[in-house]
């Protein structure tokens, strides 16, 4: 989609700073951080949610998964403890409409999230 953002870092014609990358997905650091590590985590072919990815590509979230504990091993907060998120729709909180998962960490978290 060529008015997405995270299409345009996909793109490389934003600047991002990119934790890990595959042919499937890139992570990159959040540039609103809500926690004192925040990494964003997306596919690379365009999904507005969850709800839009067709069942015949639910091995992508499976790998996004997989990828989401080499990420938090690679910002060091694997052993300490992170949370992992994923808003679907407006309500949720997502303002950006191409699926992505937070993985936030560096501190304590509280709950209830919202």
């Amino acid at each position: 989609m060529k008015d997405c953002i995270f299409c345009k870092i996909i793109q490389k014609d934003i600047p991002a700073r990119i934790v890990y990358e595959d042919d499937l997905i890139i992570a990159f650091d959040d540039i609103n951080p809500q926690a004192p590590i925040h990494t964003l985590i997306i596919p690379k072919v365009h999904y507005t949610s969850l709800n839009d990815i067709p069942l015949e590509r639910l091995d992508l979230l499976g790998h996004i998964m997989d990828k989401i504990r080499e990420v938090a091993a690679i910002k060091g907060i694997a052993e300490t403890g992170y949370r992992t998120v994923l808003n679907t729709g407006g309500d949720s909180g997502q303002d950006v409409f191409h699926i992505h998962f937070h993985v936030l960490g560096g501190r304590r978290m509280t709950w209830p999230p919202g």
